[in-house]
């Protein structure tokens, strides 16, 4: 199992299968009343879908069975969320919370910034781990 790939990828699904469900599980999210029901099933779907994408990921990665696919399906959440974020004035989306706040550092959303930090880590682990090769098994 690749070291730096299972701890990238692992970093990711604690992000996207843990915190981030944990923190959107309120009032400012996914039970948020002033939210239409159908945004809610939506909210929910997206926590369900990146969980689960997660634990896939994880997997590819730890049983060493496809560890860059499974790079690959943590970076494709960040980049879905990073694409949405950078298209959010075309579509009227916003990262303020309901209330008009938000949690920034530098003006910049925590969410984003931890965003593009796991991009980072996990394109570093994508360089890293070695492409599987049926060559080198085979004698070739």
């Amino acid at each position: 199992m690749p070291k730096f790939a299972t701890l990238s990828v692992g970093l990711s699904a604690i992000v996207f299968a843990v915190l981030i469900p944990v923190l959107e599980l309120n009032s400012t999210h996914l039970t948020n009343s002033e939210w239409p029901s159908h945004a809610r099933l939506h909210e929910a779907w997206q926590l369900l879908t990146n969980a689960a994408i997660s634990v896939l990921a994880l997997g590819c990665v730890w049983t060493n069975r496809a560890p860059r696919i499974g790079i690959i399906l943590a970076l494709m959440i960040c980049a879905s969320f990073l694409t949405a974020w950078a298209l959010r004035s075309v579509y009227g989306g916003s990262m303020l919370h309901t209330d008009g706040t938000q949690m920034a550092v530098g003006g910049i959303n925590v969410a984003v910034i931890v965003v593009i930090a796991l991009t980072g880590v996990l394109l570093a682990s994508f360089w890293k781990t070695k492409v599987f090769n049926f060559s080198q098994t085979q004698g070739v």
